[in-house]
């Protein structure tokens, strides 16, 4: 594993763990991941030093298994998960025919995740921080962004109960947990409404699926029944989703064109 053997070693050692395949990174976050065994059973072990990750692990630690991958052990900078073996891909099932079951999927899982429980997580974010770099370029650069950010303060002014949120709920971020089902990972430790959640399901697996001629029309039905949401609310979220997509693809230095259409395709079929 060479170096980053090292980078690991602290953890593997305090977590009686195993090394159990290559070391690898998140191809956005940067985080480092190693498949790993604790006791024989196969895990997951996951580095990170952003704040959204550790807020993300108290959320998972909460969520006990319940709609997501369980957790097995964290701190600030580490966190265990058991390791998903299920063979199934939402995104190959949204690519192959099978994008109202994928979407279908990922409002079940949304409903677990959102389901009440006692107390809450430590440290939330609420979603109007999550989503705050939307105003200084709505600011910058007017428009579409500009229309996205009157649209967020719209909802969040509206009378609303909040819950606890995945914050980046895509069918890369549900996987397949065999007899356990459909498990999410990576949340983001977020508070706010219930719709933003499902905004993102609209703008995945992929640009060109999200932006293929019909599919948000249908998706939007489909997501909305599932998620016992009016259309347009949902179409409201994808505007605001989008946009902010969008921005942090800029921030980072990402391709923004795919989630510029997808928000002027939303913002289209708001006012048509």
């Amino acid at each position: 594993m060479g170096e980053a053997s090292t980078t690991f070693a602290p953890w593997l050692a305090r977590w009686e763990l195993q090394p159990d395949g290559e070391p690898f990174q998140t191809p956005y976050a940067g985080n480092w991941l190693l498949p790993v065994r604790q006791g024989g059973a196969a895990a997951m072990l996951k580095l990170s030093k952003h704040p959204e990750d550790r807020r993300g692990a108290e959320t998972m630690a909460w969520w006990a298994g319940d709609g997501a991958a369980k957790v097995l052990a964290h701190d600030p900078e580490a966190l265990l998960l058991e390791r998903l073996g299920g063979r199934r891909s939402l995104a190959d099932m949204a690519r192959s025919g099978e994008d109202d079951e994928a979407s279908r999927i990922l409002c079940t899982v949304a409903d677990r995740l959102h389901a009440p429980r006692p107390e809450s997580p430590a440290n939330l974010l609420p979603l109007g921080a999550w989503l705050s770099a939307l105003k200084p370029a709505a600011d910058a650069q007017g428009g579409l962004l500009c229309d996205a950010q009157a649209t967020l303060e719209r909802l969040l002014a509206a009378d609303e109960e909040p819950c606890v949120l995945h914050g980046d709920l895509h069918h890369a971020n549900v996987l397949d947990g065999g007899d356990r089902g459909w498990l999410a990972i990576d949340p983001k430790g977020v508070r706010g409404p219930r719709g933003y959640d499902y905004a993102n399901i609209l703008c995945n697996p992929d640009g060109e699926t999200a932006l293929a001629p019909g599919r948000m029309q249908r998706q939007a039905r489909i997501v909305a029944e599932a998620a016992r949401l009016p259309v347009e609310r949902l179409l409201q979220w994808l505007l605001v989703h989008a946009a902010i997509a969008a921005v942090w693809c800029l921030q980072d230095g990402f391709d923004a064109t795919a989630a510029l259409d997808i928000a002027a395709m939303a913002r289209a079929a708001l006012n048509p």
